[in-house]
């Protein structure tokens, strides 16, 4: 008996409704294990440049280098699995996620630590796969909330891994981060391997292409690096204008080849439907929002309260304190599957945006009278209530997130043909990546314009935060509108279509 037979004795063995569940939570788990991986250095940053014995720019790229291998994965991984099969696909990005994980615990030093960093972000892809794959398999009745929920697994893993990392670098060492994400990764690989049904591919020897494989790869790289390096480069450095220009050529030239050719990595032609492309621009915002909050409320809630604003939380309470947000992501998935198959995922996106700019605006006004004290100790009470009411509104930003999370997927998936869906989720995915890479690089400018002296330390002052906050609450309504002007009803009573 070969291992494809015994995979299919124990799918068959169960009921649909047994089924059905393990193929969402293995799924869902999975995505959650590979989103971990983004934020799961965040809480260690500033003991990178002295674990790895270099400086600060260097250390850098253990993040920076998982960001960019994300985002080129993210459409060819895609792509790969529309031609090839989603589950194979999934085994194939898996495999070398736990590789990296297990060669970061390893890393003595900076090097294979980074190449570690880029084979886990090549797991980034498998969100989008694990979604066109749902949408494949599943009943109809059932898909719309379990596409929900997978799509949002990559906030909720992001919200997760801030505790989970940081206890973890709290009581224990740095390198047993990556051998907990190593061992979740050989778990969710055998869950793949013997709960999720094969599904063959919609097309069928069309090839790759290499050479807009290759293009994307070039010019995602020199727009991303000068997006994400600018602040320390110089935004006027030949190496950040060089970026920019290499970046936009290569992408125009790309886009132009991807018109031309038969079978394109990503299929342009349906990417400038309004409803795609209003879908992608958001997401842009989306993601904005989503990742402008996730740098601004962790500075908040650690710095001393003597500035005035600051809580003065430990990295453990901090990462406690955005949890919410991660748990509020995945409950709202069900009621946003319900809202989009009933009023169509446009109006649950337009409801997402103006639920984000909410959050953001009550954590804006808890920031604003928080800061109208005298620097100084605070009450412990008052205190007590901002770190609730943050919490509060990051709780409602983790709604709109999931409900947006849901619904763009939906957008999408009703307007593409069968064959593209993969790689079309791939592609909206990375416009999310795009919308956090770009969040970074402006939070960054505008949290350095407003500073102050603490202790011989520069920080960002109360104005810096509000209007970073305002950005994101600007961000957020942008989407909203977009989606709004989405025409017609598409996607209604398709949520959860084949």
């Amino acid at each position: 008996m070969t291992v494809t037979d015994v995979e299919e004795t124990l799918i068959d063995r169960l009921d649909p409704g047994h089924r059905t569940g393990l193929v969402v939570a293995t799924l869902a788990a999975t995505g959650i294990v590979v989103s971990l991986a983004q934020t799961l250095v965040v809480p260690i940053i500033t003991q990178l440049p002295e674990i790895f014995h270099t400086d600060a720019s260097n250390a850098s790229w253990i993040i920076t280098i998982t960001l960019l291998v994300g985002a080129i994965a993210t459409p060819v991984i895609g792509r790969l699995g529309d031609l090839y099969g989603k589950k194979k696909m999934l085994v194939v990005a898996l495999v070398p996620f736990v590789v990296g994980s297990i060669l970061c615990a390893l890393a003595a030093d900076l090097v294979p630590m980074i190449v570690g960093r880029g084979l886990q972000g090549l797991g980034t892809g498998m969100i989008p796969l694990g979604i066109s794959l749902l949408h494949d398999v599943l009943p109809r009745e059932k898909s719309g909330s379990a596409v929900a929920l997978m799509s949002s697994s990559l906030g909720i893993g992001g919200a997760l891994g801030l505790p989970f990392s940081a206890a973890i670098s709290q009581y224990a060492s740095w390198r047993v981060l990556f051998w907990v994400i190593a061992a979740a990764g050989v778990l969710a690989l055998i869950a793949i391997v013997f709960f999720i049904p094969v599904h063959d591919p919609k097309s069928h020897n069309h090839g790759f292409d290499y050479v807009g494989t290759a293009g994307l790869s070039v010019g995602l790289v020199a727009l991303l690096l000068a997006i994400s390096k600018g602040a320390e480069w110089g935004w006027g450095s030949p190496l950040t204008i060089g970026g920019f220009v290499i970046g936009a050529v290569v992408l125009v030239l790309w886009g132009w080849y991807e018109i031309t050719i038969p079978h394109p990595l990503v299929d342009l032609r349906t990417t400038v439907k309004p409803v795609v492309l209003l879908t992608n621009l958001a997401s842009i915002l989306v993601g904005f929002s989503m990742y402008a909050l996730n740098l601004i409320i962790p500075q908040v809630l650690q710095f001393p309260v003597e500035l005035g604003f600051g809580l003065g939380l430990p990295l453990l309470g901090m990462g406690l304190c955005m949890v919410p947000m991660g748990i509020a992501m995945a409950a709202v998935s069900k009621f946003g599957s319900n809202l989009s198959r009933r009023r169509g995922p446009k109006v649950t996106l337009t409801v997402a945006g103006i639920t984000v700019a909410i959050g953001y605006a009550a954590i804006a006004i808890i920031l604003s009278t928080l800061g109208n004290r005298q620097p100084g100790p605070a009450d412990a009470a008052l205190l007590g209530w901002t770190a609730t009411g943050y919490v509060v509104g990051g709780a409602i930003v983790g709604v709109g997130i999931g409900l947006a999370f849901g619904s763009m997927p939906a957008l999408i998936m009703s307007s593409v043909p069968a064959s593209e869906k993969a790689a079309a989720n791939g592609f909206n995915s990375l416009m999310r990546s795009f919308g956090s890479t770009v969040s970074a690089a402006i939070i960054g400018v505008v949290l350095a314009q407003f500073t102050q002296q603490l202790s011989g330390h520069t920080v960002p002052t109360i104005a810096g935060f509000t209007v970073s906050l305002s950005i994101g609450a600007a961000a957020a309504l942008i989407a909203a509108l977009l989606a709004a002007v989405i025409p017609g009803r598409p996607g209604i009573g398709q949520a959860g279509a084949h």
